[in-house]
C-alpha cells in the first residue's frame, strides 16, 4: 500500500464576494485505487473530508464534469490557460464553492498515475472472493 498526499490553500467562495483562504489535503492510496480522498480545512476543528472518483478529479481539471454532490470545471486566466479549478460540494442548499490551483494538483495526480497507472486500477481483485462475498 502506497500513498501520496498534497497540501495546498485553497479559496472558499462563501459568496460571489467573500472568499476565505484555507487548508486542504489530497490523498491518494493505492489499497483504493479509484478513489482520492479531499480534506477541507484540514488544519480546522471540523475539517470536512469528501471522497470521490480520481479519473473524475482529472477530468474537472479540463472540463465541467461531474452531477450530484461534487462538480467540477476548469477557469480560464485573462490568456486564455486554464490556472484554477472550481469544485462545488454539496446538495440542494447546503453546498460549498472552492477555488483550487491546477498546477499542483496536476503535478500530484501524475504522482497517483505512476502509483497506480490509468486503466490498472482493478487489476489486483480478486472477483472470485467478492463474488463469494456477494453470495
Amino acid at each position: 500500500m502506497k500513498k501520496c498526499h498534497l497540501t495546498l490553500e485553497i479559496t472558499h467562495w462563501v459568496t460571489s464576494e467573500l472568499s476565505l483562504d484555507l487548508n486542504c489535503e489530497f490523498t491518494y492510496d493505492s489499497s483504493d485505487p479509484l478513489a482520492v480522498t479531499l480534506v477541507l480545512d484540514s488544519d480546522g476543528e471540523r475539517p470536512v473530508r469528501w471522497i470521490f472518483c480520481r479519473q473524475l478529479l482529472a477530468d474537472g481539471l479540463v472540463s465541467r464534469v461531474g452531477e450530484g454532490e461534487v462538480i467540477l470545471w476548469p477557469l480560464f486566466d485573462s490568456d486564455g490557460e486554464r490556472s484554477t479549478f472550481c469544485m462545488r460540494v454539496g446538495a440542494g442548499d447546503r453546498t460549498a464553492l472552492f477555488e483550487i490551483p491546477i498546477e499542483p494538483v496536476g503535478q500530484w495526480l501524475a504522482r497517483t498515475w505512476n502509483m497506480v497507472p490509468l486503466g490498472t486500477e482493478l487489476d489486483g481483485v480478486d472477483w472470485d472472493e467478492l463474488v463469494q462475498l456477494a453470495e
